[in-house]
């Protein structure tokens, strides 16, 4: 077993990873929560955005326990701003691809349906990584929580 500052780094890097597809994904969210014709799915979507949301703040919160660092200084901010831009600006031209995808209401649905249940899957691969590792290095906390998400996850994967 490796020492517990390369665990802890390596443990950090997976939270970050997560960190990123989570706000990558409250992107996404959003635009398919505009797009979403049915009741339940929309509300659904709406949900998962809030728990999106606390994820986010709850791997923040593991990260810099373990003494990794999400830039939030004013000049850290833009550099972080510009450094995400890609990201956003690719899952929002995913949003736009999502929105003119498919012939109707119902097969757009469709199709961001199967891009929720892909994504959903990888944030589960993810969590799962990051309990199993926390859990080798005593991390209980972290393990918590990651096993926390990830039933979210798979409960949003079976929706």
């Amino acid at each position: 077993m490796a020492d517990q500052s390369t665990g802890d780094a390596k443990l950090v890097q997976y939270l970050t990873e997560a960190h990123g597809k989570e706000k990558e994904l409250q992107d996404s969210l959003v635009a398919h929560i505009e797009l979403a014709s049915r009741p339940a799915y929309k509300k659904r979507l709406k949900d998962h955005l809030k728990e999106t949301n606390q994820h986010v703040k709850l791997v923040e919160r593991r990260i810099k326990k373990l003494g990794g660092k999400l830039d939030r200084g004013v000049p850290a901010k833009a550099v972080a701003a510009v450094a995400d831009l890609p990201k956003r600006t690719a899952a929002a031209a995913k949003g736009a691809e999502h929105a003119i995808r498919g012939t109707g209401d119902e097969e757009k649905e469709l199709k961001n349906a199967k891009t929720e249940y892909w994504n959903e899957h990888e944030e589960i691969a993810n969590y799962l990584a990051i309990e199993i590792l926390a859990t080798a290095l005593g991390d209980k906390e972290t393990a918590q929580v990651a096993k926390a998400i990830r039933r979210q996850e798979e409960r949003m994967a079976s929706f």
